[in-house]
């Protein structure tokens, strides 16, 4: 099947965009005409669907955007597209499919297109994108502004490449750059808006150095434990100030190498050392993302993983920055309980927040602010009642 034209993938592209409408992704007028006219498919020739294979291994099944109607459809669906595989951890299963770390995808629909919104773009407003990826949000930046107006950069210059030939079929010319985006653009211009879709563990002094009075800067920020899109405005002080959005979303780490992750580096893991009764259980964390996120403001040096016995038991478990360590089983007669190595206090932190959140009336995730001071201090606080979180501002 040869590539579809716009005519052709038209009704596929109505399709998606009702549904935007309909979920409250798209909010006005001009991103709705956005999105009905700009194919994705052009942005996406290539890409990887994870499932199990008859050997019962969970792999990704390499597709082509226009191989079959089936694969077209499934480009227009409200869907995250992984585009490409870490090389040092793919490994080519058969003729189509292969194991591996994802590095860039072309992202979820629905969050692309409240994280636009959330940004608030204004004709004439030159944006930064952080993440150029598959291009395609650079193709959205540009129908909406210009490409005049829209810049993008991404750290590999393989995807640069491709996502060039990809906004140039589709009629765009945005300035494309390899380079680590926490630098922010290499020229050093300003801009009115900065929206990253990648993570990062606090906001870059970079940004805030690219940025006027007023900016908006719309990203992920990773804590550890959990994380989230945060929408802030940089004032002329150099203090960004903002919360955390209704538009809930995550995306992969921005990288330092072109195509691969550091291996992070964990201390050892201390002996077990008992278990015990708990009041949060594998389900409450898994279940609850707003408190996920705030068990991330009273672990910040921790993460959750999850841990195989020799059984096959699967647990929820917490890592601390000390080696220690705490989990709790998915399933089964051991839910209500927690094992743990280390300081007994791990779990204990858990449990607390699970308790704050609980009597605070579990606020959902937008009722948190996010606030980095301009000497580098940061601090979350839940905006009902000020109770304020310090955080690191560089990690």
């Amino acid at each position: 099947m040869s590539t579809p034209s716009i005519d052709q993938a038209r009704p596929y592209m109505t399709a998606l965009t009702t549904e935007l409408i309909g979920s409250g992704a798209l909010r006005t007028r001009p991103w709705t005409d956005v999105f009905g006219n700009v194919p994705r498919h052009l942005f996406v020739p290539r890409w990887f669907q994870q499932e199990t294979n008859d050997r019962g291994i969970t792999v990704w099944r390499e597709h082509h955007g226009a191989a079959t109607a089936d694969d077209l459809a499934a480009v227009y669906c409200d869907q995250t597209l992984v585009t490409a595989l870490d090389p040092d951890t793919a490994e080519r299963v058969d003729d189509t499919a292969w194991t591996g770390i994802p590095t860039s995808s072309s992202t979820l629909p629905r969050l692309m297109a409240g994280m636009l919104e959330d940004l608030n773009v204004q004709d004439g407003h030159r944006v930064l994108e952080i993440g150029t990826g598959t291009g395609y949000n650079a193709a959205l930046l540009s129908a909406r502004l210009g490409d005049h107006l829209v810049y993008s950069v991404d750290v590999d210059p393989a995807l640069i490449h491709a996502a060039q030939d990809h906004l140039s079929a589709a009629g765009f010319t945005p300035q494309v750059v390899p380079t680590d985006g926490t630098q922010g653009y290499p020229t050093g211009d300003l801009f009115d808006r900065i929206i990253a879709t990648c993570s990062v563990p606090a906001i870059p002094a970079a940004w805030i150095e690219q940025s006027k009075p007023g900016t908006i800067i719309v990203s992920d920020v990773a804590l550890g434990v959990e994380g989230g899109l945060v929408r802030l405005e940089v004032d002329e002080q150099g203090r960004v100030f903002g919360h955390f959005t209704s538009t809930a979303g995550r995306f992969m780490a921005a990288r330092a190498e072109a195509r691969t992750y550091a291996v992070p580096q964990r201390p050892e893991r201390a002996a077990e050392t008992d278990t015990r009764p708990s009041t949060v259980t594998a389900a409450d964390i898994r279940t609850h993302y707003p408190f996920r996120l705030v068990l991330a403001f009273h672990l910040l040096e921790a993460e959750i993983v999850y841990h195989i016995d020799d059984a096959g038991s699967t647990a929820l478990q917490i890592q601390g920055s000390d080696g220690s360590w705490a989990r709790t089983p998915l399933v089964g007669d051991g839910t209500g309980t927690v094992t743990y190595g280390g300081d007994p206090g791990l779990w204990a932190q858990v449990e607390d927040a699970w308790h704050w959140w609980n009597n605070a009336g579990r606020p959902s995730h937008d009722r948190f602010g996010y606030v980095r001071e301009a000497d580098g201090s940061a601090h979350v606080w839940h905006v009902l009642d000020g109770t304020r979180w310090d955080i690191p501002a560089h990690r």
